[in-house]
């Protein structure tokens, strides 16, 4: 028989173990994005609690309307996110011109609760617009104590007088506060009763004339039916009554004064009230007086020379 050789492969030398070599990470894509925020890490973990608390708060509530438990549940925790630190303890208003910051923080403050999720924004907001000066507003949170007030003022548009009493209004004749004869600002002043409610068929009327308008130096309302112009020559101008009627009256009255100059020559007053007629009311010529004589005493001597001694 004939023997096979069975060669064997040579074994293997085991295998080096790797050195494993731990490399030194740094932050993490989540750590960056956090100490990015600008925000504290303390604030941060409130908000995590608060969270926390809130989905907790949410099952307990839900859980409490099903049984029919009162709404204080929700109070409770919202009292205890207050504890927490979620508080107003800052008011931050943005907007104001005229109106007093003291003014805003008595109406943000003002809460049964200063806990931030029992704060009643909208009862803000009510209480900010019944101030004449303020337009609208917008208050919201800021955590985590802090309510932001948001305000757009009314602009002053015009003063009105009325009964002797000075009153800035806005262009919707809104009014705003009163203002003393010498603190007056250089503003148009409507005169009489209701002028106020007038102010924006005012300026439309005072847009038919702008070369006149700088010149107008009152505009009173008549008899709730329509408008006289005083000028700062000193005459006044009667308009008739209806919105187009005055407009157009009040072009030719310009187109008239520009070719012929009629305001600043002594005219009193200028009547466009029938029709297209102007009537022109004349200053009264003032009579001539002819010089007093001087005086004479009776008892007075005539004067004498005075000589010298010759």
């Amino acid at each position: 028989m004939t023997k096979r050789t069975v060669r064997r492969s040579p074994a293997r030398a085991p295998a080096k173990k790797r050195q494993q070599v731990r490399k030194k990470k740094g932050p993490g894509l989540l750590d960056q994005a956090m100490t990015a925020l600008p925000v504290s890490h303390e604030t941060l973990q409130k908000i995590a609690t608060w969270g926390i608390v809130g989905i907790t708060g949410a099952v307990a509530l839900g859980v409490a309307s099903f049984f029919g438990v009162p709404g204080m549940v929700g109070v409770a925790a919202s009292e205890v996110v207050g504890e927490m630190g979620f508080r107003v303890e800052q008011v931050d208003p943005y907007g104001l011109k005229h109106m007093d910051k003291m003014t805003v923080y008595q109406a943000a403050l003002d809460q049964k609760s200063r806990a931030m999720p029992l704060v009643d924004l909208e009862l803000v907001r009510e209480r900010l617009l019944q101030y004449p000066w303020i337009e609208d507003a917008r208050v919201s949170r800021r955590l985590p104590n802090t309510l932001v007030v948001n305000v757009v003022e009314r602009e002053a548009a015009a003063i009105w007088q009325n009964r002797g009493v000075l009153m800035l209004i806005d262009p919707n004749g809104v009014s705003l506060e009163s203002v003393s004869r010498d603190a007056m600002p250089d503003l148009p002043l409507l005169v009489g009763e209701g002028a106020n409610k007038q102010e924006v068929a005012r300026r439309r009327l005072m847009d038919a004339a702008p070369a006149l308008k700088p010149l107008v130096k009152a505009s009173t309302w008549v008899g709730n039916r329509r408008w006289d112009l005083t000028f700062d020559t000193g005459e006044r101008l009667l308009l008739p009554e209806g919105e187009k009627e005055a407009a157009d009256a009040l072009k030719r009255f310009a187109e008239t004064d520009g070719t012929q100059r009629l305001l600043g020559r002594g005219f009193v007053r200028f009547d466009m009230r029938v029709g297209q007629t102007l009537y022109i009311q004349r200053r009264p010529a003032q009579p001539k007086q002819t010089p007093a004589k001087p005086a004479v005493d009776a008892d007075a001597q005539p004067a004498q020379d005075i000589q010298g001694d010759e």
